[in-house]
């Protein structure tokens, strides 16, 4: 009870002693009116986005369902759209999605992209991030956490106050910690006004009807950002314990801000792109389109592969011509190209996500030396706002596109006739309700910490290794 007194007693003179200085109240106030904007713009984007993707998306099932009466494989081709709506939490993350798009054109024979980009349409300035809360949290407080706890210490030092407060009883444990608790009641007051601001922007979005899988997510959020923002506390403080100067504290702790938030992750990136190099789109494509046809074009009715596909089916039904076949032929054909064409597309869609996996995963494992990258990874995944949750809205729509064109080729295969006629070979337009509306389903918790394991046990090892760390330093550290 001593200690825990002797303790509370020091964080509360040293946050005294911290509010003293008239620039706290400055750059609280700015970090405060910095939080207020993300908070806004995080609101006005998420509303602009999915109000823009639910508009486009009932428009597109509109258009499909109004086409008239027409050749299946034409309705086929005419496509469809998928849109990819934006979930609560990245109001405060936003993560990737910026230079993400968040719709695909979606056509028989064809597998597209996402485009319409944020970023497609900005100037070059987004290239240096938005402000949101997620990046006031991660970068900007432990820059201030920095600001504020740099003599916590090295200034008792300075000033010889230091061997009074051991000689009265206070011992480094206690004084580590102590130092420690008074720098995080100080950001308490940004970071806990702030999680309110978060929980009820997050209701209000979801009109106050929340899932047990989005609830887990929040609380995550939070936990991890308060035990980011508790370690760069701890840093301070031991940084500024062993600096014989306050001066010597802060430039080796904004060394240490530059070199976790700047530094290492732009180079982690660029080496990672370096050594698992990626082909270029063009590349990619180019790729898929010689493997296609060297497995043969459905469209080209000499193509030795479907030569023989046909030889098949005119001895199996022992007829002499397509025209006699008991369905239609060239729905038939269609689909058979269709599901070359997708599984060449997904062999190599799947060779080149290996490359982008082994460049994440040593993005993540350089987690183990900086903690920033941890949390940056683990906020983005809750919000789902990271890379898998792209690929997997990508394999999503892949999905939905395979069966749209799959179902257009067996009604062209059911009520299509072989034979040749003047009249359009056309079905009614109430089979276009058959194929239903594409819904985007966000990943589930246990999915998302599966991705992010990495990150998680970094995470875990950086809070153990704090502990350890005041543990040897409240023995080995000196008054002088």
């Amino acid at each position: 009870m001593k200690i825990v007194q002797s303790e509370i007693l020091i964080a509360r003179h040293f946050r005294k002693s911290i509010f003293k200085n008239p620039a706290i109240y400055i750059i609280t106030a700015f970090i405060g009116i910095l939080l207020l904007y993300a908070a806004f713009t995080g609101w006005d984007n998420y509303k602009s986005q999915n109000e823009t993707s639910e508009k486009y998306q009932h428009e597109s099932r509109e258009d499909w369902l109004k086409n008239p009466d027409k050749n299946p494989h034409r309705m086929a081709h005419y496509g469809n759209f998928a849109f990819r709506k934006s979930t609560p939490l990245s109001v405060f993350e936003f993560g990737m999605e910026p230079f993400f798009g968040n719709a695909i054109f979606l056509e028989a024979h064809k597998q597209n992209t996402a485009n319409f980009s944020e970023a497609g349409f900005s100037n070059s300035m987004l290239r240096f991030g938005e402000i949101s809360i997620a990046m006031v949290l991660q970068v900007l407080l432990p820059l201030l956490i920095f600001f504020l706890g740099f003599n916590a210490i090295a200034y008792e030092r300075e000033n010889g106050t230091l061997k009074i407060l051991l000689t009265q009883g206070i011992n480094w444990k206690q004084l580590l910690i102590g130092k420690t608790l008074g720098i995080a009641s100080v950001i308490m007051l940004l970071f806990v006004p702030t999680i309110i601001v978060l929980v009820l922007v997050w209701l209000f979005l979801q009109n106050f009807s929340i899932t047990a899988d989005e609830t887990v997510k929040m609380l995550l959020f939070i936990l991890f950002h308060l035990a980011y923002l508790l370690f760069f506390c701890v840093i301070a403080v031991l940084v500024s314990a062993i600096s014989k100067t306050s001066k010597k504290a802060l430039i080796t702790l904004i060394g240490i801000w530059l070199l976790f938030t700047v530094i290492l992750p732009r180079t982690t990136q660029a080496i990672g792109a370096y050594i698992y190099e990626a082909p270029s789109k063009i590349q990619f494509n180019s790729d898929i389109e010689k493997d296609i046809l060297k497995e043969g074009d459905s469209h080209n009715p000499n193509d030795p592969h479907y030569k023989a596909i046909k030889d098949s089916l005119l001895l199996v039904y022992k007829v002499d011509s397509v025209q006699q076949l008991p369905f239609n032929y060239s729905g038939f054909i269609m689909t058979e190209g269709e599901k070359i064409s997708s599984r060449i597309y997904n062999e190599h869609l799947a060779a080149l996500l290996k490359i982008y996996k082994k460049q994440n995963s040593f993005s993540k494992t350089v987690s183990f030396l900086n903690p920033y990258i941890a949390i940056k990874n683990l906020s983005m995944g809750l919000s789902n706002t990271d890379y898998e949750s792209y690929i997997d809205f990508q394999k999503q729509a892949e999905d939905y596109r395979y069966a749209m064109a799959q179902k257009m080729n067996a009604l062209q295969i059911k009520y299509i006739s072989n034979t040749k006629s003047d009249k359009p070979k056309i079905i009614g337009k109430e089979h276009w309700a058959e194929v239903d509306e594409f819904h985007y389903e966000p990943e589930k918790i246990g999915t998302v910490l599966k991705n992010e394991i990495v990150s998680i046990i970094s995470t875990l090892l950086w809070i153990a290794a704090l502990f350890i760390l005041i543990r040897i330093a409240s023995h080995k550290l000196k008054a002088i």
